[in-house]
């Protein structure tokens, strides 16, 4: 009786760690909002302790890694100004590289990022990714390429101040891809629905806005939100917040008030996010605003919920709990605000001084948010700032964290870090 006692125990924990040990299949995660359900993460390392193995890089990027079971994806400019492109499959349990393909060429640096930007997707059966050359590759586990899009050569060339950046969104079957520019081009910008099988468009869709100069330019990815028994497919950039229907593309509504003064040097970087029924969209800065999805038309005057005006990030995207939303400026300045009201709960709270451009990551009651000079500080979920750890690695940094099966994956300029041990 005992021994089945223990053996019932043992199949309890066991199961508890299954459901918790989850993939990283994209830039933001599980969810795609940078939360990981998984618990018992180290939160203190240096360059070599707590530090499972690192995999030397040939150059920065600020492409997230990608996780599924045993297999890591990076998106790898061989060279950080210039020549080819690559995607890496690198065993996550000896972090040695199982093989390398070329995805194209012409990587060249637009002020801090190279064209490796774009994050990785995965559904565990395929990989797809995108170079900011426009180059939409997908591949098997393999290594064998399934198919090939040039997005540029199909549709104009990207006229975005600082190159394209943005990751395709991967829904069920379909690729979804933003092209929202302005500053270099007079074409239009357009979202693409791809199938993810054959690579072939489903529906091209222009999406006009008001925007002027460099402000139609946005560096972010889409997101998918549910909406009573449907889903919206919702674009941040070029002043406004718009709703769409996944199978059309068809916009359904669109907010405006991201560029309140009309300037034309607002474009958008930290990309939506959706928590507790909302859209979380941040601008350059402010303000930040809470959106309702659904309706139709201009919902500007019924739909936003609330505004942040005190020092919303640039580039960071947010992180929520669902009863928080944790905000992470480009200067280390953290607010955090009560998701439904948006209520400064405390802030402004000050991290090590330097830039950030990484975005925050929640994962095991902690939030994890590392400096371009490679220091992730981690501080406490909830209503009270408590700074836990800050851990150097001594490397420039762009790129935020993955957290897959009990490990922290950090990309710096030279090096992949494996924190922490594997969950078995």
């Amino acid at each position: 009786m005992r021994r089945t006692a223990c053996l019932s125990v043992l199949a309890a924990s066991l199961a508890t760690v299954t459901l918790f040990a989850d993939n990283w299949p994209q830039w933001r995660g599980p969810e795609s909002n940078g939360v990981s359900r998984e618990r018992g993460l180290a939160t203190t390392w240096t360059q070599t302790e707590n530090v499972t193995w690192k995999l030397a890089l040939p150059s920065r990027s600020g492409s997230t890694p990608i996780a599924w079971e045993d297999t890591i994806f990076l998106n790898v400019a061989v060279h950080p100004s210039q020549g080819e492109l690559e995607l890496w499959s690198v065993n996550r349990r000896s972090g040695m590289v199982s093989w390398k393909r070329t995805v194209g060429g012409g990587n060249h640096v637009e002020r801090k990022q190279n064209m490796s930007s774009p994050s990785p997707v995965t559904d565990g059966a395929a990989v797809w990714v995108m170079t900011g050359t426009g180059i939409l590759k997908a591949f098997d586990f393999a290594g064998t390429e399934l198919w090939m899009r040039d997005i540029q050569k199909d549709y104009g060339r990207f006229g975005l101040q600082w190159g394209y950046a943005s990751s395709p969104l991967l829904h069920e079957d379909a690729l979804f891809v933003q092209v929202l520019h302005g500053m270099r081009t007079d074409d239009p910008s357009y979202l693409l629905r791809i199938d993810k099988k054959t690579g072939r468009t489903v529906w091209r869709v222009e999406r006009p806005t008001q925007a002027r100069q460099e402000s139609p330019d946005a560096y972010t990815t889409p997101v998918m939100v549910k909406v009573g028994g449907g889903l919206e497919l919702v674009i941040s950039g070029g002043d406004v917040v718009t709703g769409h229907d996944p199978a059309t593309g068809k916009e359904l509504w669109r907010v405006r008030g991201l560029n309140p003064e009309n300037r034309g040097d607002y474009r958008i970087v930290a990309s939506p996010l959706v928590a507790a029924g909302l859209l979380i969209a941040p601008t350059r800065e402010s303000p930040m605003l809470a959106v309702r999805p659904g309706g139709r038309g201009d919902v500007t005057a019924s739909h936003i919920a609330w505004s942040f005006t005190r020092g919303g990030p640039d580039v960071p995207t947010p992180v929520s709990d669902g009863q928080y939303v944790y905000v992470v400026n480009d200067r280390g300045v953290v607010h955090c605000l009560d998701v439904k009201t948006g209520a400064v709960i405390y802030g402004p709270q000050r991290l090590k001084p330097g830039t950030y451009t990484a975005s925050p990551v929640l994962a095991g009651g902690s939030i994890y948010v590392t400096s371009e000079d490679g220091i992730t500080s981690v501080f406490a979920a909830g209503p009270v700032f408590k700074l836990i750890a800050e851990n150097a690695v001594d490397e420039y940094t762009l790129s935020s964290i993955a957290v897959s099966n009990g490990q922290i994956f950090l990309r710096g300029e030279k090096h992949l870090y494996a924190i922490g041990k594997a969950a078995k």
